[in-house]
């Protein structure tokens, strides 16, 4: 069994502005860094040992912050853990990607099916590599729905439903399966706005 800290990044520009990053590599602004902070705190109980992160940079960034405070070992990247591909839908506008993709892929985008299959994956590599250590994984909204809905129901992420940036949601991996522990959220006050 491994126990799996996901954390949603921090705010960035495109997060205030409700715009699609997806794989679009946005920095942290100083709003996000400091978001990063209150889910360091969140998570300082003694029982993480180890952090891990998606290859984009708002993801990364947090999770250094994070192990900057808990005095962790540098952060492993895992390209499987990056944000659901949006195609030609990123930099838009959350409302109107919604009004002109109804089906929620963009051309060029990755299904829901398609972002499940990668992300379970990507954890179970990054599981496999803890080794049983209590894990703190730094990822996106997109991969953290994509898990809840996978350990609650079985099913695909719902669309529309929100994951604070730097939100804590925890989950046991085990050999049968993905299981929800806690979804103990972080309240990020200083995202207010995305």
């Amino acid at each position: 069994m491994t126990l799996l800290a996901l954390v949603r990044h921090g705010q960035t520009d495109w997060n205030f502005d409700r715009r699609i990053q997806g794989r679009t590599d946005i920095p942290l602004n100083d709003t996000g860094r400091a978001q990063a902070l209150l889910a360091a705190e969140a998570l300082r109980d003694g029982r993480w040992t180890r952090i891990a992160s998606s290859t984009l940079q708002r993801a990364s960034e947090t999770a250094q912050i994070i192990a900057d405070s808990l005095g962790l070992d540098a952060p492993t990247t895992y390209a499987g853990l990056v944000e659901r591909d949006y195609g030609i839908g990123e930099g838009t506008l959350v409302s109107d990607f919604h009004a002109r993709y109804d089906t929620g892929v963009a051309p060029g985008g990755e299904t829901l099916e398609e972002l499940a299959e990668r992300v379970l994956a990507a954890l179970g590599e990054v599981a496999s590599d803890s080794a049983g250590e209590p894990t703190i994984v730094v990822a996106h909204g997109g991969v953290i729905r994509s898990l809840l809905g996978i350990a609650t129901d079985g099913a695909l992420p719902r669309p529309g439903e929100r994951i604070d940036n730097a939100s804590v949601t925890v989950f046991r991996l085990t050999s049968d399966g993905l299981a929800l522990e806690s979804a103990s959220l972080v309240a990020p006050q200083a995202d207010t706005e995305a």
